[in-house]
């Protein structure tokens, strides 16, 4: 782990060169207690895969003062404990009417859609980043067997609740927007809430498990096969 200056008001801690499960552990543990050590002095803190952006308030406080509260924090923390971080199921709907890219991901790895829809709802994942869209998680790492690489040619329109692969990643779409991941389900969560609290049911650090519901449950659960 190592500290560098990100500008005038904020550090930068890098905690590996990849994201890994521990790694993500450690970033969301080290946020967890910086929150609570710099209180009123911090402005914002912004987790990533392997990294944590520290901004902090110039008028109450100094570089010295925080690069002293990182370290004590980092000295308490020793690699990251891949079982830490709140664990959250999201229920998936997985079928070829949901998933537009079920069967051709299937066929393309070698596999039944049953098998697909097995292997990735068996997986635990870890929330590495949020960004792209508010509610976007990045999560990993899914099991090499039904990895995939992105779409050539990206959709314009993705729909809200969208679960797709790529690469090693998996992720729901929060609302509609474009994109290239390999469609493979619908989820009736919502992503994000802005009139919710807390806006987002995931954050960096939790670990996250896919249930498989029937598409009546889907429907029942407030879940639409619209393009909305």
């Amino acid at each position: 782990m190592r500290v560098e200056v990100a500008g005038e008001s904020a550090l930068i801690i890098y905690f590996g060169e990849h994201g890994q499960p521990g790694v993500a552990a450690a970033v969301a543990s080290a946020a967890e207690q910086l929150r609570e050590e710099l209180g009123y002095r911090l402005i914002d803190l912004v987790p990533s895969y392997a990294s944590l952006l520290v901004l902090y308030d110039p008028f109450r406080t100094d570089h010295l003062e925080v690069r002293q509260l990182i370290d004590r924090v980092l000295q308490r923390i020793d690699g990251g404990d891949e079982t830490e971080g709140r664990l959250v199921t999201l229920p998936v709907y997985y079928g070829t009417d949901a998933g537009l890219d079920l069967d051709s991901l299937a066929e393309r790895v070698g596999l039944s859609v049953e098998d697909v829809v097995a292997l990735h709802q068996a997986g635990e994942y870890r929330v590495y980043a949020i960004g792209f869209a508010p509610g976007f998680a990045y999560l990993g790492d899914v099991d090499e067997r039904i990895a995939c690489p992105r779409l050539a040619t990206p959709r314009q329109r993705v729909p809200r609740g969208a679960v797709g692969i790529a690469d090693r990643q998996t992720a729901i779409y929060p609302a509609v927007s474009p994109g290239g991941w390999n469609l493979i389900g619908r989820c009736p969560q919502r992503m994000f809430d802005p009139n919710a609290e807390p806006t987002m049911p995931v954050q960096v650090g939790d670990r996250v498990r896919f249930e498989s519901i029937s598409r009546d449950e889907f429907f029942a659960l407030g879940g639409s096969l619209d393009d909305e």
